[in-house]
């Protein structure tokens, strides 16, 4: 499995309109971050300075957490009026408080929303503006190396030499770098006769991240699709999986909430296409592989993944469990869209489907031929397992022990499928799941728009 994206992110903070709770003057702000630990329970990460007299601070103290996309984190920023040298803020005036999650501020890049006194409750006075930055430099030194008149008799310089040589010569060897001049790195004189000379070239090229695109404006698009198999059981039946027990639940809710709340973070309008398959579905009762949980083809858009839940409520005792088991039509469906997003010039949309299945698939052949073409578009897949299944095809499709084939030989462009058994998390905390199966989306994401050779919406401000 990909090693999880992990990057340093930069907040700055400004505020207008702030309480004024001092007497004969203005209030001394200053803002604190904390970051949710679980249970309700909070933990400081960093705090600006404070601001002497000013109800529209702009702190230069900037505010930097580790971001992590397939997580859900819960920040809280607090403004404060410091009137006294103590660490605790509990003596302080609580001017009011902004709560969010870190997603919501890197997709946006630049958030300003009102403050409030207390939770839940109608905005207090003022405002708060967060900007995020990544903390990185995005340049990567592209080189060719030629050496010319070698003897054959002498090894060639090593790359520890070469090296030592690149760095006594920064200084021209980057400004000259910067206009992608050619510069002889040195001379190495073996005897008398015999000059060995190596040139290198090279340019300064921007290397997008993740964050690159997120902050850039890339959207992700999540879909969901869900099997309504006959193998899953009678949803009226306790043994059923998709029955749902007194509190309202079952694994295949319980993978919408934990894949959907993080990846809801990264779409503007927060409107979802949700599918089913496998079942017989009204008003003829004729089998569908790729039916709207809402029952509208024209429109089968959920709002929100409260939306994606209350429908898939809604369609359970709706339709009859059948079968069998097709993942193409789904992937085919998105992949459609993914194929007109990828006729933008930049990188504008990503789309991400959620599979949700409880075993083994029926149109093998026809999925890896449709994976295949997926992986040239700006697209991922994850499949969740549910149940207690053989899984073997699903890992099959994963990719992991070698590169996915179609039938007839042709290889992925790049591995965008990611599966996982919902069993292998029952004892752990609710949000392993998604942790575990979005760890490689951030780095399929680049991968495409590398091998696209598209920059963001908006690229990042060049390094100085």
């Amino acid at each position: 499995m990909a090693a999880h994206c992990v990057s340093k992110v930069e907040l700055s903070i400004s505020c207008n309109n702030l309480l004024d709770k001092d007497v004969g003057s203005k209030s001394d702000p200053l803002c604190v971050l904390l970051q949710s630990v679980g249970d309700d329970k909070w933990s400081e990460v960093e705090r600006t300075e404070r601001v002497k007299n000013c109800q529209d601070p702009e702190f230069s103290t900037k505010l930097h957490i580790d971001y992590h996309f397939e997580k859900v984190q819960k920040l809280k920023f607090g403004i404060y009026d410091i009137d006294n040298k103590s660490v605790d803020l509990k003596d302080d005036d609580f001017l009011g408080g902004f709560e969010c999650t870190l997603g919501q501020i890197v997709s946006s890049r630049k958030i300003t929303r009102p403050l409030q006194l207390k939770a839940a409750k109608p905005a207090g006075k003022g405002t708060i503006t967060i900007t995020a930055d990544e903390v990185k430099d995005n340049r990567a030194v592209v080189m060719e190396v030629e050496a010319k008149n070698l003897d054959k008799k002498v090894d060639i310089i090593s790359l520890c030499q070469l090296c030592t040589v690149v760095i006594y010569g920064r200084c021209t060897f980057y400004s000259l770098l910067l206009s992608g001049y050619v510069w002889d790195i040195a001379r190495f004189e073996q005897s008398s006769s015999v000059t060995y000379e190596n040139i290198l070239s090279g340019i300064l090229e921007a290397q997008y991240s993740f964050l690159d695109y997120v902050m850039g404006g890339c959207q992700i698009n999540f879909t969901v699709g869900i099997d309504f198999t006959g193998s899953n059981g009678d949803p009226r039946s306790p043994d059923s999986l998709h029955y749902l027990s007194p509190n309202g639940v079952n694994q295949y809710l319980s993978a919408i909430w934990s894949v959907g709340q993080v990846v809801q973070d990264y779409d503007t309008d927060k409107l979802f296409p949700a599918f089913g398959f496998g079942a017989q579905v009204p008003p003829n009762f004729q089998v569908s592989h790729e039916f709207p949980l809402n029952f509208n083809a024209n429109s089968p858009y959920c709002q929100g993944v409260q939306g994606i839940v209350d429908a898939y409520r809604m369609v359970l005792p709706q339709i009859r469990l059948y079968g069998p088991t097709n993942f193409s039509p789904i992937i085919n469906h998105v992949a459609r869209i993914a194929a007109e997003a990828a006729q933008q010039t930049n990188a504008a949309q990503y789309c991400v489907l959620l599979i949700i299945t409880d075993g083994e698939i029926t149109d093998l052949d026809q999925t890896r031929q449709s994976i295949v073409n997926s992986s040239k578009l700006p697209m991922s897949i994850i499949i969740v397992g549910v149940g207690e299944a053989d899984f073997k095809a699903m890992e099959f499709l994963d990719g992991d022990n070698g590169v996915l084939k179609s039938l007839t030989g042709e290889p992925v462009a790049r591995d965008i499928v990611q599966f996982v058994p919902l069993k292998q998390f029952a004892s752990a905390p609710k949000e392993a799941l998604a942790q575990s199966v979005l760890a490689e989306v951030p780095n399929q994401l680049v991968s495409y728009f590398k091998m696209r050779n598209m920059a963001p919406v908006t690229p990042p401000s060049p390094v100085k």
